[in-house]
């Protein structure tokens, strides 16, 4: 394999000895624990019950392999806890508040210190490092700025390192296109599904692609499939880069990959990261695939113990070939809450598009529909033939229905009705995909 330009933006701490980085993250957890229990909020009591009942037993933690000791929280517990009930800061500490979608109406709260920033600039600077962006590219930031944190955290890495970023923010297609063109945008971040949005206005609005000088992409938001990112490289032509992050732990930059895409290297000297099963919480071995749970090491506003993150994947030691020490996830698989339970079989809607964005006679969209027929749950797989293909008469239409059938049935082992529709018709998304429309009664 062709050895690639290796950029560090944090050289000794991305290849640190794993005796040092276990020592690193063994300080930082006592540190976390101790400032948990001087905040004496919900955490605290939490470890209490769980049976480390002063920060002395907090100290007695000797290595952060001990973790799996301390109970686990989820988004429930910053649910039931809101605004402010998970913060390990005073207020007057906290100079930023972020917040996400909750399950109950009430946004999920996050905090910053003026360190948490400082040290989230620094991550998602190694971000673009690691994918060969620097101080000389021009980067166009289609995440959404305001509460979501996919937008200023993309642009306080870029900040961070020198980069010159256009906050177009998502949406507003017609002037994000100029601006890529007479800026010379050469980097575009934004959700992969935006991104595909992007490609089909390119088409259609750009004839003369040389005004483009796009040459890659960070991703992230959503779980895509490496058929997807061959799709949005074919069509941007660009280099794509995934990217991992939530906003409970801090935002994007939690891992990212390298420039050899082999798995997401995870920020481990600010991350403690274990898989479990989902459904007993038994800590897997690395290779094993489950739940992904972390741990914040180094956040002042909201340290979160063992977060259950609900992303299903893997994680591997094996030495990448960027020289990164940090251990690395697989691309999320789905979640636990995504997941499709169909006749006994778990189902991710990343298996169907590993599928369907095999066919270049397709559209880069697909709709799955769940219902029920005879008491039995069944599923419909929407696509969006070319319209080419689909003018161009049934008995073509019908070949690659069956075909896509078959190549579903192979892979998760169930029959799925696949109804072809008109070009356009499905929607286009600004921001994360809709994959999923459950139609099935409940009882």
């Amino acid at each position: 394999m062709k050895i690639m330009e290796i950029k560090y933006f944090e050289k000794k701490l991305e290849t640190i000895d794993a005796s040092e980085l276990k020592t690193l993250q063994t300080d930082r957890l006592k540190k976390t624990l101790k400032q948990i229990f001087t905040a004496d909020g919900f955490l605290k009591n939490k470890l209490v019950k769980a049976g480390v009942k002063n920060l002395k037993d907090a100290e007695n933690i000797k290595t952060a392999g001990d973790i799996g000791n301390l109970p686990f929280t989820s988004k429930i517990d910053l649910v039931n806890n809101y605004p402010f009930g998970l913060f390990s800061s005073p207020l007057s500490d906290v100079i930023r508040i972020h917040a996400s979608s909750g399950t109950t109406g009430k946004p999920i709260i996050a905090g910053y210190t003026k360190y948490d920033i400082k040290i989230w600039s620094e991550l998602m600077a190694r971000v673009f490092c690691a994918a060969g962006i620097g101080k000389n590219d021009i980067g166009q930031n289609a995440y959404g700025y305001g509460l979501f944190t996919g937008g200023l955290g993309f642009h306080y890495g870029a900040e961070k390192l020198g980069m010159t970023i256009i906050p177009m923010s998502t949406g507003f297609t017609e002037r994000q296109l100029t601006m890529m063109q007479d800026i010379g945008a050469t980097v575009l971040f934004c959700t992969p599904s935006y991104a595909l949005f992007l490609s089909e206005e390119i088409n259609k609005n750009i004839r003369d692609r040389s005004k483009l000088r796009l040459k890659k992409g960070i991703f992230g938001a959503e779980p895509w499939s490496d058929e997807l990112r061959k799709t949005i490289e074919k069509s941007l032509n660009i280099d794509a880069y995934d990217i991992y992050g939530l906003s409970e732990i801090m935002g994007p930059g939690v891992a990212f990959e390298c420039v050899y895409k082999n798995g997401l290297h995870i920020n481990e000297d600010n991350f403690l990261p274990e898989i479990i099963n989902p459904k007993t919480g038994e800590v897997l071995k690395d290779g094993e695939t489950g739940e992904l749970v972390i741990t914040s090491l180094n956040r002042e506003a909201m340290p979160l113990i063992r977060f259950r993150t609900k992303d299903i994947t893997k994680l591997t030691r094996e030495k990448c070939l960027c020289g990164r020490t940090f251990v690395r996830m697989d691309k999320i698989k789905g979640r636990t809450d995504d997941m499709i339970i169909l006749k006994g079989v778990n189902v991710f809607p990343s298996q169907i598009e590993s599928v369907l964005f095999r066919y270049e006679c397709l559209e880069p969209v697909y709709l799955i529909e769940l219902y029920t027929d005879n008491l039995l749950d069944r599923i419909n797989i929407i696509i969006e033939p070319k319209e080419e293909i689909f003018n161009g008469g049934e008995s073509k239409i019908n070949e690659i229905t069956n075909e896509i059938s078959h190549k579903i049935y192979e892979l998760i082992g169930i029959r799925a009705k696949i109804t072809p529709v008109p070009p356009k018709t499905l929607e286009r998304s600004q921001g994360k995909a809709k994959r999923i429309n459950d139609l099935r009664k409940k009882i």
